[in-house]
């Protein structure tokens, strides 16, 4: 899995019109599923991200996570994360997993930061979306684990 985490005030997400997911302080997460990811990668990476410190203390350092500062996540399903546009002109995403082996694992890393204490909302897999980001910083970080990855 592969997660773009950006530190925001708020973030939203929109379909045909209408708001069905958002946060205010806290991460929205671009989260990308490789073929053969699993529940695992899945579980390590809420918890790495619950406890990634890019949140500021009282000194301005980033040395807070989103639950010590007490944020809220949004994630929302991105396939287009496994994009490689090396050759040609377009595309290709054949390195993204299949939406119905997708959509399980991004809703469970959804349930894997709750349960982590973070208070999390999600998009809708597969839906065209209008995501609005207000990004803090700006702080983005790439977070992946590979089905083959060994814990780090």
């Amino acid at each position: 899995m592969r997660l773009v985490i950006q530190r925001v005030k708020r973030a939203s997400v929109s379909v045909d019109g209408q708001i069905v997911g958002r946060c205010g302080h806290g991460l929205c997460i671009l989260a990308g599923v490789r073929v053969g990811d699993t529940e695992s990668e899945a579980k390590w990476l809420a918890a790495k991200v619950a406890g990634l410190r890019i949140f500021e203390d009282d000194q301005g350092k980033m040395n807070r996570s989103v639950i010590e500062v007490g944020g809220s996540a949004l994630v929302i399903s991105q396939f287009t994360l496994y994009a490689d546009a090396r050759k040609g002109r377009r595309p290709s995403f054949v390195d993204a997993e299949l939406p119905d082996k997708a959509e399980p694992l991004v809703t469970k890393f959804a349930e894997f930061l709750r349960a982590e204490g973070v208070p999390t909302q999600t998009g809708v897999f597969g839906a065209m979306m209008l995501v609005e980001i207000h990004n803090d910083g700006p702080v983005t970080i790439i977070l992946e684990r590979e089905a083959d990855q060994q814990a780090s």
